[in-house]
């Protein structure tokens, strides 16, 4: 192979050369483009406050201090909403790509006579809602305020979701799934024993998807469960923190934060918190994003090739 390669290699045209020159380059800028913003965010964040107000931080610190991470962190409840948003995110993404993997099968099925009408049902949700207050009375009514079950359970379906994993199966040979059949297996051993496993880089990719959501999402705690500090996630936590340094911050005077030394590396100001904010939300799941990076494009190339 690497010699075949090499060969190829050797009777490229300039043509050819000139574009892979070009796919390198915009590649690589691409890479700086989607990199720099947030190192540039890392060095704010691990940079002195008041000193990060003059300007002029690119990639690294020019003051560097942990003092933007010990006011953030200071929080107790930061802890108790980490443990509620790891938790979320778990049990919110197993369960969603379980059902949207369900649902996805059964209406890929030729056999099931009310596909078309169901997935134009879904389709239709898309484009068209009930709105914010008919899904806050919805929710009241089901008794889902002030529980837990308010994360897990309005997002169980998510109808882009459901059409990319539909997609991937019916791109499955489907002389894999008569085989089984023939075997004796039912639809529910079908589904667990062969769609499931042939289905890991879509369901992979589905699970980044509704990992972040799950994770980064705040304003379903500002609507139901902002009242129960037991339920309160981190990034609701996070927001909450820059509304109060925002807020303390305007009410101060600026000229005060430089009166003496000790109080200039204690400072933090709006922008510091908002970057270091940013980091602290944002690491945990840039962490789980290398284990499923190798199903992604496959998942999303097989999984989008049909309507």
């Amino acid at each position: 192979m690497a010699k075949t390669e090499q060969k190829y290699a050797r009777f490229k045209s300039p043509g050819d050369r000139a574009f892979d020159a070009f796919n390198i380059f915009m590649m690589l800028l691409l890479v700086i483009v989607t990199l720099y913003p947030f190192i540039n965010t890392l060095a704010v964040s691990l940079n002195q406050a008041n000193d990060s107000l003059k300007g002029g931080i690119y990639l690294w610190p020019r003051e560097f201090t942990l003092e933007n991470y010990k006011y953030v962190l200071k929080e107790s409840s930061i802890y108790q909403a980490t443990f509620i948003s790891a938790m979320r995110t778990i049990i919110g993404t197993v369960t969603s790509v379980l059902c949207c993997s369900m649902v996805a099968y059964t209406i890929s099925r030729p056999e099931y006579v009310l596909r078309k009408f169901v997935s134009l049902a879904f389709i239709l949700t898309m484009y068209f809602s009930g709105g914010l207050i008919p899904n806050f009375l919805l929710i009241r009514e089901l008794g889902m305020i002030g529980s837990f079950s308010v994360y897990i359970i309005p997002g169980l379906i998510g109808v882009f979701n459901v059409i990319v994993i539909r997609s991937f199966i019916e791109g499955l040979p489907e002389g894999i799934l008569e085989s089984a059949r023939i075997d004796g297996a039912g639809e529910f051993t079908t589904f667990l024993r062969i769609v499931v496993p042939l289905c890991i880089p879509v369901l992979a990719t589905v699970s980044l998807f509704t990992a972040v959501a799950q994770w980064n999402s705040w304003f379903d705690v500002f609507l139901y469960n902002s009242s129960y500090p037991d339920l309160s996630t981190l990034q609701y936590e996070l927001m909450k923190i820059l509304q109060n340094s925002g807020a303390s911050m305007n009410s101060q005077d600026y000229s005060s934060m430089f009166s003496g030394s000790e109080n200039l590396a204690k400072q933090v100001t709006p922008t510091s918190v908002r970057a270091t904010m940013t980091i602290v939300a944002s690491v945990p799941i840039i962490m789980v994003y290398p284990f499923l990076q190798k199903y992604f494009v496959q998942g999303m190339t097989i999984g989008g090739v049909k309507g």
